[in-house]
Protein backbone atom coordinates (compact mmCIF):
# COMPACT_ATOMS: atom_id res chain seq x y z
CA UNK A 1 0.00 0.00 0.00
CA UNK A 2 1.56 3.31 -1.34
CA UNK A 3 2.64 5.95 1.11
CA UNK A 4 1.84 4.02 4.29
CA UNK A 5 3.73 5.70 7.39
CA UNK A 6 4.91 3.84 10.70
CA UNK A 7 1.79 3.71 12.61
CA UNK A 8 1.72 3.15 16.82
CA UNK A 9 -1.62 2.00 17.53
CA UNK A 10 -2.73 2.61 21.15
CA UNK A 11 -6.14 0.59 22.16
CA UNK A 12 -8.32 0.59 25.03
CA UNK A 13 -10.37 -2.65 23.81
CA UNK A 14 -8.42 -5.11 21.99
CA UNK A 15 -9.16 -8.59 23.49
CA UNK A 16 -12.84 -8.41 24.11
CA UNK A 17 -16.16 -9.22 22.07
CA UNK A 18 -17.18 -5.39 21.86
CA UNK A 19 -17.57 -3.25 18.22
CA UNK A 20 -14.27 -1.60 19.59
CA UNK A 21 -12.08 -4.34 19.86
CA UNK A 22 -13.43 -6.14 17.34
CA UNK A 23 -12.56 -3.07 14.99
CA UNK A 24 -9.30 -2.66 16.77
CA UNK A 25 -8.33 -6.65 15.92
CA UNK A 26 -8.69 -6.27 12.35
CA UNK A 27 -6.93 -3.35 11.50
CA UNK A 28 -4.02 -4.70 13.24
CA UNK A 29 -4.65 -7.69 11.06
CA UNK A 30 -4.92 -5.99 8.01
CA UNK A 31 -2.16 -4.50 8.32
CA UNK A 32 -0.07 -7.70 9.04
CA UNK A 33 -1.16 -9.03 5.87
CA UNK A 34 -0.36 -5.90 3.52
CA UNK A 35 3.40 -6.39 5.00
CA UNK A 36 2.79 -2.30 7.09
CA UNK A 37 4.85 -1.20 9.44
CA UNK A 38 2.86 -1.44 12.97
CA UNK A 39 3.14 -1.32 16.22
CA UNK A 40 0.04 -2.15 18.05
CA UNK A 41 0.01 -1.49 21.81
CA UNK A 42 -2.79 -2.73 23.96
CA UNK A 43 -3.44 -4.44 27.76
CA UNK A 44 -3.59 -7.73 28.30
CA UNK A 45 -3.56 -10.65 30.67
CA UNK A 46 0.69 -10.66 30.87
CA UNK A 47 3.33 -8.17 29.12
CA UNK A 48 4.52 -8.98 26.08
CA UNK A 49 6.31 -7.94 23.07
CA UNK A 50 6.28 -10.15 19.76
CA UNK A 51 7.29 -8.98 16.18
CA UNK A 52 5.44 -10.44 13.14
CA UNK A 53 7.22 -9.29 10.00
CA UNK A 54 6.65 -5.19 9.88
CA UNK A 55 4.22 -5.49 12.80
CA UNK A 56 5.04 -6.04 16.43
CA UNK A 57 3.02 -6.09 19.61
CA UNK A 58 3.29 -4.75 22.62
CA UNK A 59 0.85 -6.09 25.52
CA UNK A 60 1.02 -4.73 28.57
CA UNK A 61 -1.13 -5.77 31.94
CA UNK A 62 -3.07 -3.97 33.68
CA UNK A 63 -2.18 -3.43 37.88
CA UNK A 64 -4.73 -4.43 40.67
CA UNK A 65 -6.33 -0.91 41.03
CA UNK A 66 -8.27 -1.13 37.74
CA UNK A 67 -11.38 -0.04 37.39
CA UNK A 68 -13.93 -2.04 35.98
CA UNK A 69 -15.56 -0.07 33.20
CA UNK A 70 -17.49 -2.63 31.75
CA UNK A 71 -17.22 -6.53 31.46
CA UNK A 72 -14.23 -6.35 29.06
CA UNK A 73 -12.83 -3.10 29.59
CA UNK A 74 -10.69 -1.59 32.46
CA UNK A 75 -9.15 1.67 33.36
CA UNK A 76 -5.95 1.06 35.30
CA UNK A 77 -5.26 4.43 37.41
CA UNK A 78 -1.32 3.26 37.71
CA UNK A 79 -1.02 2.61 33.85
CA UNK A 80 1.87 5.30 33.40
CA UNK A 81 3.71 3.04 35.43
CA UNK A 82 4.17 1.33 31.75
CA UNK A 83 5.02 4.53 30.32
CA UNK A 84 8.70 4.84 29.85
CA UNK A 85 8.18 1.02 28.35
CA UNK A 86 6.11 1.96 26.41
CA UNK A 87 8.10 5.23 25.51
CA UNK A 88 11.34 3.26 24.54
CA UNK A 89 9.26 0.74 22.86
CA UNK A 90 8.04 3.56 20.49
CA UNK A 91 11.28 5.12 19.74
CA UNK A 92 13.06 2.10 18.88
CA UNK A 93 9.69 1.70 16.32
CA UNK A 94 10.07 4.94 15.34
CA UNK A 95 6.44 5.89 14.37
CA UNK A 96 5.70 8.47 11.72
CA UNK A 97 2.32 8.93 13.39
CA UNK A 98 0.51 7.99 16.25
CA UNK A 99 -3.37 6.63 16.22
CA UNK A 100 -5.35 6.40 19.92
CA UNK A 101 -8.65 5.17 19.94
CA UNK A 102 -10.63 6.73 23.17
CA UNK A 103 -9.57 8.35 26.28
CA UNK A 104 -8.93 5.66 28.71
CA UNK A 105 -5.51 4.24 30.02
CA UNK A 106 -3.69 3.03 26.86
CA UNK A 107 -5.32 6.16 24.87
CA UNK A 108 -3.59 8.63 27.15
CA UNK A 109 -0.28 6.65 26.89
CA UNK A 110 -0.61 6.87 23.47
CA UNK A 111 -0.97 10.78 23.50
CA UNK A 112 1.84 10.89 25.73
CA UNK A 113 4.09 9.19 23.13
CA UNK A 114 2.31 11.47 20.47
CA UNK A 115 3.89 14.17 22.19
CA UNK A 116 6.77 13.15 23.44
CA UNK A 117 8.53 12.23 19.84
CA UNK A 118 6.52 15.23 18.28
CA UNK A 119 4.52 13.14 15.76
CA UNK A 120 1.25 13.82 14.75
CA UNK A 121 -2.00 12.54 16.65
CA UNK A 122 -4.69 10.84 15.03
CA UNK A 123 -7.70 10.14 17.66
CA UNK A 124 -10.53 7.64 16.34
CA UNK A 125 -14.10 7.92 17.97
CA UNK A 126 -15.54 4.50 18.60
CA UNK A 127 -17.84 4.96 21.61
CA UNK A 128 -20.31 7.35 23.31
CA UNK A 129 -19.42 7.24 26.44
CA UNK A 130 -21.17 10.17 27.28
CA UNK A 131 -24.69 8.58 26.41
CA UNK A 132 -23.42 5.29 28.59
CA UNK A 133 -22.94 7.49 31.82
CA UNK A 134 -26.06 9.18 31.70
CA UNK A 135 -28.40 5.71 30.88
CA UNK A 136 -26.26 3.96 33.69
CA UNK A 137 -26.67 6.91 36.03
CA UNK A 138 -30.47 6.82 35.36
CA UNK A 139 -30.48 2.77 36.09
CA UNK A 140 -28.77 3.76 39.56
CA UNK A 141 -31.39 6.31 40.71
CA UNK A 142 -33.90 4.30 39.29
CA UNK A 143 -36.26 4.60 42.32
CA UNK A 144 -36.11 8.35 41.78
CA UNK A 145 -38.74 9.85 40.03
CA UNK A 146 -39.11 10.33 36.15
CA UNK A 147 -38.39 13.97 35.81
CA UNK A 148 -35.08 13.64 38.34
CA UNK A 149 -33.97 10.98 36.54
CA UNK A 150 -34.18 12.22 33.72
CA UNK A 151 -32.52 15.68 34.56
CA UNK A 152 -29.47 13.84 36.64
CA UNK A 153 -29.07 11.91 33.13
CA UNK A 154 -28.91 15.02 30.98
CA UNK A 155 -26.50 16.32 33.31
CA UNK A 156 -24.71 13.47 33.18
CA UNK A 157 -24.07 13.24 29.16
CA UNK A 158 -23.75 16.67 28.97
CA UNK A 159 -20.40 16.83 31.07
CA UNK A 160 -19.04 14.24 29.95
CA UNK A 161 -19.60 14.92 26.31
CA UNK A 162 -17.62 18.18 27.38
CA UNK A 163 -14.93 16.44 29.02
CA UNK A 164 -14.79 13.76 25.54
CA UNK A 165 -14.52 16.32 23.25
CA UNK A 166 -11.82 18.59 25.23
CA UNK A 167 -9.63 15.23 25.39
CA UNK A 168 -10.41 14.90 21.34
CA UNK A 169 -8.72 18.39 20.67
CA UNK A 170 -5.72 17.03 21.36
CA UNK A 171 -5.52 15.22 18.05
CA UNK A 172 -4.61 16.96 15.44
CA UNK A 173 -7.01 14.64 12.70
CA UNK A 174 -10.32 12.92 14.04
CA UNK A 175 -11.68 9.80 12.61
CA UNK A 176 -15.37 9.59 13.09
CA UNK A 177 -17.54 6.83 12.43
CA UNK A 178 -20.74 7.87 10.82
CA UNK A 179 -22.26 11.62 9.50
CA UNK A 180 -23.71 12.90 12.64
CA UNK A 181 -20.21 11.83 14.90
CA UNK A 182 -18.22 14.16 12.36
CA UNK A 183 -20.01 17.31 12.66
CA UNK A 184 -20.37 17.22 16.19
CA UNK A 185 -16.56 16.58 16.35
CA UNK A 186 -15.95 19.40 13.83
CA UNK A 187 -17.98 21.60 15.64
CA UNK A 188 -17.03 20.62 19.25
CA UNK A 189 -13.12 20.60 18.69
CA UNK A 190 -12.22 22.67 15.38
CA UNK A 191 -10.28 19.56 14.17
CA UNK A 192 -10.42 18.04 10.97
CA UNK A 193 -12.58 14.94 10.89
CA UNK A 194 -12.16 12.01 8.43
CA UNK A 195 -14.56 9.37 8.18
CA UNK A 196 -13.46 5.57 9.10
CA UNK A 197 -15.68 2.93 7.97
CA UNK A 198 -15.60 -0.98 8.93
CA UNK A 199 -15.10 -4.01 7.02
CA UNK A 200 -16.56 -7.51 7.41
CA UNK A 201 -15.52 -10.64 7.28
CA UNK A 202 -17.90 -12.20 4.62
CA UNK A 203 -16.20 -15.83 4.86
CA UNK A 204 -16.53 -16.23 8.12
CA UNK A 205 -19.93 -14.48 8.24
CA UNK A 206 -22.11 -15.99 5.70
CA UNK A 207 -25.33 -17.28 4.48
CA UNK A 208 -23.78 -20.54 3.86
CA UNK A 209 -23.60 -21.24 8.11
CA UNK A 210 -27.09 -21.84 8.22
CA UNK A 211 -28.45 -24.85 9.46
CA UNK A 212 -31.54 -24.27 11.04
CA UNK A 213 -34.59 -26.12 9.28
CA UNK A 214 -37.36 -26.45 12.07
CA UNK A 215 -39.55 -23.30 10.50
CA UNK A 216 -39.53 -21.21 13.42
CA UNK A 217 -39.19 -17.79 12.78
CA UNK A 218 -35.71 -16.39 14.71
CA UNK A 219 -35.43 -12.73 15.61
CA UNK A 220 -32.26 -11.85 16.49
CA UNK A 221 -29.35 -9.89 19.21
CA UNK A 222 -26.06 -9.84 19.57
CA UNK A 223 -24.12 -7.66 21.95
CA UNK A 224 -23.90 -6.85 25.57
CA UNK A 225 -26.80 -6.79 27.60
CA UNK A 226 -26.89 -3.80 29.70
CA UNK A 227 -28.80 -0.54 29.93
CA UNK A 228 -27.50 1.36 26.94
CA UNK A 229 -28.22 -1.00 24.34
CA UNK A 230 -32.08 -0.68 24.97
CA UNK A 231 -32.43 -4.91 25.32
CA UNK A 232 -35.80 -4.45 27.20
CA UNK A 233 -37.61 -3.53 23.97
CA UNK A 234 -37.07 -7.12 23.47
CA UNK A 235 -39.76 -7.73 25.99
CA UNK A 236 -42.16 -5.23 24.48
CA UNK A 237 -41.58 -6.38 21.04
CA UNK A 238 -42.45 -10.55 22.24
CA UNK A 239 -45.38 -8.93 23.62
CA UNK A 240 -46.96 -7.04 20.96
CA UNK A 241 -46.83 -10.08 18.82
CA UNK A 242 -48.42 -12.52 21.16
CA UNK A 243 -50.99 -9.59 21.36
CA UNK A 244 -51.43 -9.64 17.36
CA UNK A 245 -51.55 -13.95 17.96
CA UNK A 246 -48.04 -14.29 16.53
CA UNK A 247 -46.33 -17.46 18.61
CA UNK A 248 -43.96 -19.48 15.47
CA UNK A 249 -40.64 -17.37 16.64
CA UNK A 250 -38.27 -17.43 19.08
CA UNK A 251 -35.54 -14.83 20.27
CA UNK A 252 -32.54 -15.85 20.19
CA UNK A 253 -29.78 -13.54 22.43
CA UNK A 254 -26.20 -13.75 21.84
CA UNK A 255 -24.52 -11.78 24.63
CA UNK A 256 -24.15 -11.01 28.60
CA UNK A 257 -24.45 -8.46 30.69
CA UNK A 258 -26.30 -6.94 33.58
CA UNK A 259 -29.70 -7.12 31.95
CA UNK A 260 -29.58 -10.52 31.20
CA UNK A 261 -31.18 -11.74 34.64
CA UNK A 262 -34.09 -9.16 33.58
CA UNK A 263 -34.38 -10.69 30.02
CA UNK A 264 -34.23 -14.05 31.29
CA UNK A 265 -37.23 -13.29 33.33
CA UNK A 266 -39.63 -11.45 30.91
CA UNK A 267 -39.00 -12.95 27.20
CA UNK A 268 -40.94 -16.10 27.63
CA UNK A 269 -39.69 -17.44 23.72
CA UNK A 270 -35.94 -17.13 23.94
CA UNK A 271 -33.10 -18.93 23.65
CA UNK A 272 -30.06 -17.68 25.86
CA UNK A 273 -26.69 -18.59 24.35
CA UNK A 274 -23.97 -16.04 26.33
CA UNK A 275 -21.25 -15.12 24.46
CA UNK A 276 -20.23 -16.37 21.13
CA UNK A 277 -17.27 -16.43 19.05
CA UNK A 278 -15.98 -17.83 15.38
CA UNK A 279 -18.10 -20.33 14.39
CA UNK A 280 -20.71 -20.43 16.85
CA UNK A 281 -21.39 -17.01 16.58
CA UNK A 282 -21.45 -17.12 12.78
CA UNK A 283 -23.95 -19.90 12.73
CA UNK A 284 -26.11 -18.12 15.11
CA UNK A 285 -26.45 -15.04 12.86
CA UNK A 286 -27.13 -17.14 9.66
CA UNK A 287 -29.93 -18.94 11.72
CA UNK A 288 -31.69 -15.88 12.45
CA UNK A 289 -34.45 -14.66 10.06
CA UNK A 290 -34.44 -10.45 11.67
CA UNK A 291 -31.64 -8.96 13.16
CA UNK A 292 -33.65 -6.58 16.17
CA UNK A 293 -31.11 -3.87 17.43
CA UNK A 294 -32.55 -1.90 19.67
CA UNK A 295 -29.65 0.42 20.53
CA UNK A 296 -30.01 4.65 20.64
CA UNK A 297 -26.32 4.75 21.90
CA UNK A 298 -23.90 2.81 19.37
CA UNK A 299 -22.02 4.78 17.13
CA UNK A 300 -21.54 1.97 14.34
CA UNK A 301 -22.21 -1.48 14.89
CA UNK A 302 -20.39 -4.08 13.86
CA UNK A 303 -23.24 -6.59 14.71
CA UNK A 304 -25.06 -5.02 12.28
CA UNK A 305 -22.69 -5.53 9.71
CA UNK A 306 -21.68 -9.08 10.67
CA UNK A 307 -26.30 -10.27 10.74
CA UNK A 308 -26.23 -8.41 7.10
CA UNK A 309 -23.01 -10.45 5.47
CA UNK A 310 -25.16 -13.56 6.89
CA UNK A 311 -28.35 -12.61 5.18
CA UNK A 312 -29.93 -11.65 8.11
CA UNK A 313 -31.86 -7.93 7.59
CA UNK A 314 -31.93 -5.39 10.21
CA UNK A 315 -33.92 -3.18 11.75
CA UNK A 316 -32.42 -0.54 13.73
CA UNK A 317 -33.25 2.67 15.41
CA UNK A 318 -33.28 6.14 13.99
CA UNK A 319 -31.25 7.26 16.53
CA UNK A 320 -27.34 6.62 16.58
CA UNK A 321 -25.15 5.40 14.03
CA UNK A 322 -26.26 1.62 13.10
CA UNK A 323 -28.94 3.63 10.85
CA UNK A 324 -26.56 4.35 7.94
CA UNK A 325 -26.06 0.86 7.35
CA UNK A 326 -29.59 0.03 7.02
CA UNK A 327 -30.89 0.84 3.35
CA UNK A 328 -34.29 1.05 4.83
CA UNK A 329 -36.87 -0.76 2.95
CA UNK A 330 -34.14 -2.89 1.17
CA UNK A 331 -31.80 -4.28 3.40
CA UNK A 332 -33.92 -3.63 6.60
CA UNK A 333 -35.99 -0.88 8.31
CA UNK A 334 -35.01 2.14 10.44
CA UNK A 335 -37.52 2.21 13.07
CA UNK A 336 -38.53 5.57 15.09
CA UNK A 337 -39.86 3.43 18.01
CA UNK A 338 -41.55 -0.09 19.68
CA UNK A 339 -44.56 -0.11 17.16
CA UNK A 340 -42.03 0.73 14.27
CA UNK A 341 -40.29 -2.33 15.15
CA UNK A 342 -43.06 -4.51 16.31
CA UNK A 343 -44.72 -3.81 12.56
CA UNK A 344 -41.40 -3.95 10.41
CA UNK A 345 -40.84 -7.52 12.13
CA UNK A 346 -44.30 -8.76 11.50
CA UNK A 347 -43.97 -7.49 7.65
CA UNK A 348 -41.15 -9.58 7.28
CA UNK A 349 -42.37 -12.81 8.96
CA UNK A 350 -45.77 -12.64 6.92
CA UNK A 351 -44.06 -11.84 3.25
CA UNK A 352 -41.88 -14.56 2.81
CA UNK A 353 -40.93 -13.78 -0.99
CA UNK A 354 -39.68 -10.23 0.04
CA UNK A 355 -38.14 -11.21 2.95
CA UNK A 356 -35.50 -13.60 0.51
CA UNK A 357 -35.07 -10.38 -1.65
CA UNK A 358 -34.06 -9.14 1.65
CA UNK A 359 -31.71 -11.73 2.62
CA UNK A 360 -30.14 -11.44 -1.24
CA UNK A 361 -29.83 -7.50 -0.58
CA UNK A 362 -28.12 -7.50 2.79
CA UNK A 363 -25.20 -10.09 0.84
CA UNK A 364 -24.70 -8.24 -1.61
CA UNK A 365 -24.21 -5.04 0.26
CA UNK A 366 -21.46 -6.66 2.68
CA UNK A 367 -19.39 -7.98 -0.19
CA UNK A 368 -18.55 -4.91 -0.79
CA UNK A 369 -17.42 -3.95 2.91
CA UNK A 370 -13.40 -4.71 3.39
CA UNK A 371 -11.18 -4.25 6.18
CA UNK A 372 -8.97 -2.75 3.01
CA UNK A 373 -11.30 -0.04 2.66
CA UNK A 374 -10.85 0.79 6.70
CA UNK A 375 -7.07 1.05 5.62
CA UNK A 376 -7.70 3.45 2.83
CA UNK A 377 -9.79 5.92 5.03
CA UNK A 378 -6.93 5.64 7.67
CA UNK A 379 -4.31 6.07 5.48
CA UNK A 380 -6.32 9.48 3.96
CA UNK A 381 -5.99 10.83 7.57
CA UNK A 382 -2.91 10.05 8.46
CA UNK A 383 -1.84 11.38 5.52
CA UNK A 384 -4.05 14.51 6.47
CA UNK A 385 -2.18 15.08 9.88
CA UNK A 386 0.90 15.47 8.12
CA UNK A 387 0.04 18.78 7.03
CA UNK A 388 -2.02 19.95 10.24
CA UNK A 389 0.40 22.49 12.42
CA UNK A 390 2.02 20.44 14.65
CA UNK A 391 5.48 21.31 13.93
CA UNK A 392 5.64 24.11 17.67
CA UNK A 393 5.01 20.27 19.62
CA UNK A 394 8.02 19.01 17.25
CA UNK A 395 10.02 21.43 18.45
CA UNK A 396 8.87 21.53 22.12
CA UNK A 397 9.57 17.73 22.09
CA UNK A 398 12.92 18.14 20.69
CA UNK A 399 14.01 20.94 23.19
CA UNK A 400 12.90 18.66 26.39
CA UNK A 401 14.71 15.33 24.99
Amino acid sequence: MSGWPRVAFFSDSYHGVDGVATTCRNIVEAARLHQLPFLAVHAGATRRRVKDGPVEILELDRGPVALNLDRHLKFDLLFSFHYKRVLEAARSFRPDIVHITGPGDVGITGARVAYALGVPLVASWHTNLHEFAGRRLAKMVAPLPKAQRCALAGVAEKYVLMACLRYYQIADVILAPNREHALLLQNGTNKPVYPMRRGIDTQLFSPLKRDASDGIFRLGFVGRLCPEKNVRLLADLERGLCQRGIHNYRFSVVGDGDERPWLERNLQRADFTGELHGELLSRAYANMDVFVFPSETDTYGNVISEAMASGTPAIVTSKGGPKYQVQDGVTGFVADNTGDFLTRTNWLMANPHQHRRFREACRLWATGRTWDNVLDDLLEAYQASFSTPFMNRVATALAAN
